[in-house]
């Protein structure tokens, strides 16, 4: 996740104890039949405007009420895409890409993350993709934030070099406060159960009486709220890369695990710094590369570079930080980490930053922030002082992420307060026909968060953990066990008869 605590060793009892089958029960298509739903003739596709972007991709508008519960009432937009089953005589439904963030895309991924399926799983399904509400193409929603504001430290409340949370707690207080003045009824109306109904109302736009789907990061928690509130519209559901769905904290839970994911994936990093065949080698001994990031980070705390075109325009020992967080979630990304810690220990010039556009950061920020306030109300009060003490704690126990997953954030600021509780994800709310696919070091979604969303689906899901480093799974990080067995369940139904390492 992208905002996205507990240490863990393995299941509960109770987990431990989950009834086996021999073979999953599997949910077949519906047979066509007079009440077979058709697609929405409202819905218009057109041809997807944008760089990059398969021929075949298609676009449309689908409208979705304000509030669900006046469905004659206001409508806003929600924006969908698709690429059509590449063998129709081989077609047996939609799958249903849901995005990451809170604030993420999947507009666009028809041709990205789709094109890396399977041909079998191309051929399989039409590949489809959204822009959740208030994002983007959607309805979209900002709060009018200053420059400085949007920047990620910022945003993310990185504590000062020592310790103190005054400066974040002012900058939360004046983000929520823009927020209220800017972000308008849609914002008011965005959470993830609301992103749920709106996932019902494109199935039924597109006319399937079920879907598949492929839920990454925070999109596993919006896939679960989905199938424990509309159980039985599922088909095949994947979740890649869960946080702990924990109703009383959720998305504040998943900040707090960064402490724990961070320290989970540093290892591989530190072991790649110093493999000797690495080009942009950094230690002679992974067991140096730690100290060496800790000393610089502290360095940067009080002598920072000017970095031109990041956001603040200087590298210092929080952006380096964040820098690390962002670099963990693929080993892709690793490189650029090791060339800017040389570039900056050695006191070379920096290489280029690569800063979002404001006005992608502005739709991020708005639609992060109003999904974690508006889901849950289990934020201290306003007082500073809780987090304090809990950010002090946490720099003490985990310096890499110095205290910032426990730090106030706008939400204790929030002016209006959740409008329905949280969805709880229990073991008796739907059909057996979950699989969830996670990496053991996840550098933002821990494994210690998707064992616990795993013992909350009990009998109705199977686990497939995969011996890697990185955020996302499934044919994002080369393991053949794990993508195949992904593959065969949206091809089959057939999961493993039970949880399997890889």
């Amino acid at each position: 996740m992208r905002i996205l605590g507990s240490t863990t060793s393995g299941f509960t009892a109770a987990a431990l104890t989950l009834p086996v089958l021999a073979t999953t029960l599997l949910a077949l298509p519906a047979p066509a039949s007079a009440s077979t739903p058709q697609p929405d003739p409202a819905v218009r596709w057109e041809k997807c405007t944008g760089t990059g972007l398969d021929p075949r991709q298609e676009c449309a508008d689908i409208s979705v009420p304000l509030d669900h519960a006046k469905p004659r009432g206001p409508q806003i937009t929600v924006a969908v895409s698709r690429i059509r089953s590449e063998n129709p005589d081989r077609r047996r439904g939609t799958l249903l890409i849901i995005p990451g963030g809170p604030g993420g895309s999947s507009i666009n991924d028809p041709s990205g993350k789709g094109k890396k399926l399977p041909a079998s799983v191309r051929d399989a399904y039409d590949i489809v993709g959204f822009d959740p509400r208030g994002v983007g193409r959607s309805t979209p929603v900002s709060c009018g934030l200053t420059h400085d504001d949007l920047a990620l430290v910022n945003v993310r409340g990185w504590p000062a070099a020592d310790g103190s949370i005054d400066k974040n707690t002012e900058t939360a207080r004046r983000l929520a406060a823009a927020c209220a003045t800017n972000g308008g009824e849609v914002m008011r109306s965005i959470s993830t159960r609301n992103e749920a109904r709106d996932i019902d109302r494109i199935r039924q736009a597109l006319g399937e009486r079920r879907l598949s789907a492929w839920g990454l990061s925070y999109g596993t928690y919006v896939g679960a709220v989905y199938a424990q509130m509309f159980p039985h519209r599922t088909d095949r559901w994947v979740l890649d890369s869960s946080g702990d769905p924990d109703p009383k904290r959720v998305a504040r839970g998943w900040l707090a695990n960064y402490e724990i994911a961070i320290e989970d994936a540093f290892p591989d990093f530190a072991a790649w710094a110093a493999d000797p065949a690495n080009p942009d080698r950094l230690a002679e001994t992974p067991a140096e590369v730690r100290p060496m990031f800790l000393a610089l980070a502290t360095r940067l705390d009080h002598a920072p570079i000017p970095w031109p075109g990041a956001n603040p325009a200087e590298l210092n020992g929080n952006v380096l930080r964040q820098t690390l967080l962002d670099s963990l979630y693929s080993v892709t990304r690793f490189p650029a980490l090791a060339k800017l810690m040389a570039a900056a220990r050695d006191g070379r010039e920096l290489p280029a930053a690569n800063t979002p556009p404001d006005q992608v950061m502005q739709n991020s920020v708005a639609v992060t922030g109003a999904t974690i306030c508006n889901d849950v109300d289990a934020w201290p009060a306003t007082d500073p002082a809780p987090y304090a003490r809990d950010v002090a704690r946490s720099r003490e126990q985990y310096p890499l992420t110095a205290g910032m997953p426990r730090n106030i954030w706008l939400c204790a600021f929030w002016k209006d307060k959740p409008r329905e509780r949280p969805t709880r994800i229990t073991p008796d709310g739907g059909p057996s026909n979950v699989l969830m696919i996670q990496t053991r070091r996840d550098p933002s979604t821990p494994l210690a968060g998707a064992l616990k969303m795993r013992e909350a689906f009990g009998a109705r899901a199977r686990m497939v953990t995969v011996d890697t480093v990185g955020h996302g799974a499934y044919v994002a990080n080369g393991n053949a066990c794990g993508d195949d067995a992904v593959t065969t369940f949206l091809l089959t139904g057939e999961r493993p008869a039970r949880d399997k390492a890889c």
